[in-house]
Order: C-alpha cells, then sequence, then structure tokens
C-alpha cells in the first residue's frame, strides 16, 4: 500500500478529506500528519482518524534534520502539503525528488507567492474583479509556489460574488479534485 505524509499548519478540512478518501479505497494510507502549529486542528483530526499527529517547530524543520529523518524512516511515496503556510527546505525536497506537493487556492501563476494564501488570496481575486479563479496542484520547489504545474481546476466568479462565497467554491474545487489527482501520481499507470 502506497504511504502519504500530510503537512498543514490550519484546520486540516483537506487533510481529513484525503485521509476518508484513502480509507474507503484502500488504494493508499495517510500515516503522519505534521504540523507547524501546535494548536493546530489538523492535528486534533488526525488523532480522530488514528494517523500519527506530529508537530515541530521552525528549529527541526530547518536548523536540524529533525523532521526529515522522521520523513525517511515515514518511508512516504508522496508528501502533500494541504494548507502549510511555510516554505519547503530543499533538504527534504531533495530527500523526496518528485514527491511533494502543494495545493493552491487560485490559479497560478497568478496570486501566488510570499504571503498569498487562504482569504488573502480570495481577497485580491474579488478587488481585481477576476472572471474566474480556482484550484493549482503543483510540484513544490524552493520558492513559494513555483513548481510544475500538475493540474488545475476553475470556478467562474458572478458580480455579486465576494471573498467568502469564493472560498467555498474553492473549497469545493479542492475536496472534489486533490484525492484523485494524488490518486493518478500514486498510481500512474491506472490513470486514463
Amino acid at each position: 500500500m502506497k504511504r502519504i505524509v500530510i503537512f498543514a499548519s490550519g484546520s486540516g478540512t483537506n487533510a481529513e478529506n484525503i485521509i476518508k478518501y484513502f480509507k474507503a479505497n484502500a488504494l493508499a494510507e495517510v500515516t503522519h500528519v505534521f504540523s507547524n502549529r501546535p494548536q493546530a486542528k489538523v492535528l486534533r483530526r488526525a488523532h480522530e482518524h488514528k494517523v500519527k499527529a506530529l508537530h515541530f517547530d521552525r528549529n527541526s524543520f530547518y536548523e536540524t534534520n529533525e523532521v526529515l529523518n522522521i520523513l525517511k524512516d515515514a518511508k512516504p511515496d508522496l508528501i502533500v502539503l494541504a494548507g502549510f503556510l511555510w516554505i519547503f527546505p530543499k533538504k527534504i525536497i531533495d530527500a523526496f525528488p518528485d514527491k511533494v506537493i502543494n495545493i493552491h487556492p487560485a490559479l497560478l501563476p497568478k496570486y501566488g507567492g510570499k504571503g498569498m494564501f487562504g482569504d488573502h488570496v480570495h481577497h485580491a481575486v474579488i478587488n481585481n474583479q477576476e472572471k474566474e479563479s480556482g484550484i493549482t496542484i503543483h510540484f513544490v520547489n524552493e520558492k513559494y509556489d513555483d513548481g510544475a504545474i500538475l493540474f488545475q481546476a476553475k470556478t467562474s466568479i458572478s458580480e455579486n460574488d465576494n471573498a467568502k462565497d469564493l472560498a467555498k467554491a474553492i473549497h469545493k474545487l479542492e475536496h472534489k479534485h486533490f484525492p484523485t489527482v494524488i490518486e493518478k501520481l500514486l498510481y500512474p499507470e491506472d490513470a486514463q
């Protein structure tokens, strides 16, 4: 069975969705959830699904090999960033080439980069009167939202939509597509 490790910083609805998806189809399992915030709800969600939940600080992520060594022991087939807000260290990317992906709540290359996450993205999209937005799933490199794009899905924006409306539409796209894109990456031979 393929192994997935998730990194998240917030409430963890995407992480929980991925955990449930793979529990239901038994093609892979989420073995660990990591968070840089000890109070993040994602850790509680992981515990509720009997997934190992770990939090770490900046030092163990960037200055030591503590997180890297745990990842090496976990032997993930894919590392999934689902609302994880720190730049990923080169040493981890190098240790897991083409095995680290991220989801971004906009159509990259627009509305990406440092500070462009969550509601910040949705407000910027609405303020610029865009006609559409969406999600981007991409490989992770050493820059924010810069890796090769794997998948995008779009949603249209009406004149009356606000950032909250857009956030709901984006969330639906994330829940619908993120698990299936992960599955296709893990089992490319089965992808049509």
